[in-house]
């Protein structure tokens, strides 16, 4: 965004300035966005046809970003159609319009907006007719779609098309809604008018033909006129729709209590309470229940554009769409939305869910490019660095994971506290897939130097030994090297003293659990000394100060050098 010049006065170009740096300081910013759109639009004293070129564009520029960034504001899509309208004419608003629905499919308020300014403008029937039924694709079975149905019954009164305005009804009585009971009754009245082949489908019809036949018993075929006969289908009829309305009114109550607990129906930068995430897990739980695919889909959009942000619902979806037949393409595009439009990639969870979905169709190149992707964004981001060595150890072996942590490792990108994490995974790699465990030991050791004061490295290393099978006669040895690593923790770290004090409690359990018949003797020390009031207490033999933990010690590198583990270390020098 650095290239937007904006076309207003002076003293107008130094505000807008001002909030464009605002923005690009923190483009996540939703309160800097409005600023500037707002200002963008009063360039000049309001943006028309007759604005400058350069304020014109700047404007369309502002608009673009930032509906690329919160694509689910279905009020700035109409803002900017509105704007486009009236600098440009009809069909630069309908591109805008068409763009907006693309982004928010499931929008009740865009597309009526949209329908409405349709109507408006063009004068072809049969396309506004065509727009409205894409609407009822995507937002008829809302709940509260009845502004865009009355829309659509509004129009085709306008033409007096009186056969369509009874065919939408016949289907609006059959969607649970806010208004239902207000359409039946309409239909219900429209129906005394209309002809017997629009009552009912042909096959109903030609079953209450038979019905009534039968029910005349002894009366002679032909006995009876066609309009009493009319009048039984339609009494028939009639009480076919009393059915239609019980249905819908019966489904309509399920679905009550959930959605008058919805207070936020759209999407908003601002967290959801938990009684509200809480609300649409139970709501989701019902309509899968129900069993239908339609309206379970429907509502997982509806969810997914108020909770856009939150990456356990778009992994709810696409688990669920995962779980029904042939539907792999349409879970790759939930987690493509995902990844690419609405949750933050400072929650990766998702890409790397969508990571091992491409992996599992063996389209192993994009899931390496989805790691690559998160870590351009979160250079050493530990749990991705991870899960990329374990994908290319999938699919290229030991070595191919050790290339990707090393390549981690030389980065300058990567904090102190992040390598000492990697250098731990390393060391797993080595114990766990390779099976050596002494190569693995050697990595901790020759490396400890490097990380006194990380938390995630000495925990691993501790964890490594105590996990260690061992036997009566192997126990001791081991009991040796565990020692050993307390004695590392207490006598060369620099960790906090709680962090110290909760490693120095997992020996003491290991202690009483695998311990020798000394083992009570130094359990009942180390509780003193960890355990015990401030006089007797002394967890680290060897105190360091804090400026001692600040300064480098001799020979370690500063946290922001370049860094490689100490490849004087058996197992790295034999990679």
């Amino acid at each position: 965004m650095a290239d937007l010049l904006f076309g207003g006065t002076d003293e107008e170009n130094e505000e807008l300035k001002k909030l464009h740096a605002e923005v690009l300081e923190d483009t996540d910013s939703f309160e800097a966005w409005e600023k500037l759109v707002r200002a963008a639009e009063g360039q000049e004293g309001g943006i028309n046809r007759n604005s400058s070129p350069q304020a014109i564009t700047a404007t369309r520029t502002v608009y673009d970003r930032f509906l690329a960034k919160f694509p689910l504001l279905f009020g700035y899509w109409k803002k900017y159609a509105d704007l486009e309208f009236s600098i440009a004419g009809t069909e630069a608003a309908e591109m805008v319009y068409e763009r907006g629905v693309a982004s928010i499919t499931n929008s009740v308020d865009l597309w009526t907006n949209y329908c409405t300014f349709k109507v408006e403008t063009s004068h072809d029937t049969d396309i506004i007719r065509e727009l409205f039924e894409r609407g009822v694709s995507c937002v008829g079975l809302d709940f509260l779609s009845h502004l865009f149905w009355d829309k659509y019954l509004e129009f085709e009164e306008r033409v007096e098309c009186h056969d369509k305005i009874f065919a939408v009804l016949g289907t609006i009585i059959q969607i649970p809604m806010h208004q239902y009971a207000r359409y039946f009754e309409r239909y219900r009245q429209l129906a005394q008018t209309r002809p017997l082949s629009e009552l009912v489908p042909p096959e109903t019809l030609a079953q209450f033909r038979v019905e009534i036949e039968n029910a005349a018993g002894s009366v002679p075929p032909g006995s009876r006129s066609e309009a009493e006969v009319e009048r039984d289908i339609r009494l028939r009829a009639d009480a076919h729709y009393l059915e239609t309305f019980s249905r819908t009114q019966t489904e309509t109550t399920k679905r009550w209590t959930y959605e008058s607990e919805i207070k936020r129906p759209y999407f908003h930068v601002t967290e959801l309470d938990e009684g509200q995430l809480t609300n649409w897990r139970k709501y989701l739980d019902f309509e899968e229940a129900e069993g239908s695919f339609a309206r379970a889909q429907f509502l997982y959009e509806r969810c997914l554009v108020t909770c856009a942000h939150y990456d356990e619902f778009w992994m709810r979806y696409a688990a669920w769409m995962s779980g029904q037949e042939g539907k792999e393409e349409e879970v790759r595009i939930i987690y493509q939305k995902a990844s690419s439009l609405y949750v933050p990639i400072s929650r990766p969870a998702i890409r790397l869910h969508y990571a091992y979905f491409e992996e599992m169709a063996s389209r192993v190149d994009i899931a390496k490019d989805i790691h690559n992707a998160v870590l351009l964004s979160m250079p050493g981001h530990v749990e991705t660095i991870i899960s990329f060595a374990n994908l290319s150890r999938r699919h290229g072996g030991l070595d191919a994971a050790i290339e990707i942590y090393k390549s981690q490792l030389d980065s300058a990108e990567c904090d102190i506290q992040t390598k000492a994490a990697l250098v731990a995974e390393w060391a797993k790699l080595l114990w766990r897939v390779k099976g050596t465990s002494e190569e693995a030991r050697q990595v901790f050791h020759k490396n400890q130097h490097w990380y006194p004061d990380s938390r995630p490295f000495w925990t691993s290393y501790l964890m490594f030994e105590l996990e260690q099978p061992t036997s009566a006669e192997t126990e001791p040895a081991q009991y040796k090297r565990i020692k050993q690593v307390i004695d590392d923790i207490r006598n060369k770290s620099t960790l906090p003293i709680e962090a110290a004090k909760e490693l120095l409690h997992l020996y003491m359990t290991y202690l009483l659990e695998r311990g020798s018949s000394e083992a009570a003797k130094e359990y009942m020390t180390l509780n003193r000394e960890v355990n015990g009031p401030p006089s007797v207490q002394s967890i680290m033999k060897t105190p360091v100060s804090k400026e001692a933990q600040d300064k480098p010690t001799a020979g370690q590198d500063t946290p922001n050098s370049t860094f490689r583990p100490d490849v004087s270390a058996p197992a790295l020098t034999a990679l």
